[in-house]
């Protein structure tokens, strides 16, 4: 038994049960796979079975599942507003895009009041300009095609004169 295990001190019946710190040769073999077929372990068919019936239960679990995403999803965006690090952040939202979820930062584009909410304006005397987005203030998330959180963006507006 090893000595963290050990309920009673060592005494003079089992004088070899002391902690050498060092790990029998027999041991370090075995792991490096020199042990003979007949000493260790048995080899063992593939652990997937082509009979196994699905382990999927019903309506009830999906539902379950979809709403566990869902409030998963949204405690990743209450985590993301509150982030301090860069790095967090950047972590965070990396996780979401691996199950389909997306930052929406529409910097450049066409201001489109149906998925961007405009948080303020900049005057611009470049009519090229007029009616893209500036800057993202807030970051925007969809869900694959379903919009979580619309982006709240500044938009470049004519130059009053």
């Amino acid at each position: 038994m090893g000595a963290w295990l050990r309920k009673k001190p060592v005494d003079d019946v089992n004088p070899d049960d002391v902690p050498t710190g060092q790990i029998p040769a027999a041991i370090i073999a075995e792991a490096d796979g020199e042990t003979s077929p007949s000493e260790g372990t048995e080899a063992v068919d593939a652990a997937s079975k082509t009979d196994v019936e699905s382990t999927t239960t019903g309506p009830a679990d999906l539902e379950q599942a979809l709403a566990d995403r869902q409030a998963l999803i949204q405690l990743c965006l209450y985590a993301l507003d509150r982030a301090r690090s860069g790095g967090v952040v950047e972590r965070l939202e990396h996780g979401l895009a691996g199950i389909g979820v997306r930052a929406l930062r529409p910097d450049g584009q066409r201001f489109d009041p149906t998925v961007h909410e405009a948080g303020g304006a900049v005057a611009t005397e470049d009519p090229a300009l007029e009616g893209l987005v500036a800057e993202t203030e807030v970051v925007g998330f969809a869900d694959h095609e379903r919009v979580l959180r619309a982006p709240i963006v500044i938009v470049y507006a004519k130059k009053a004169l």
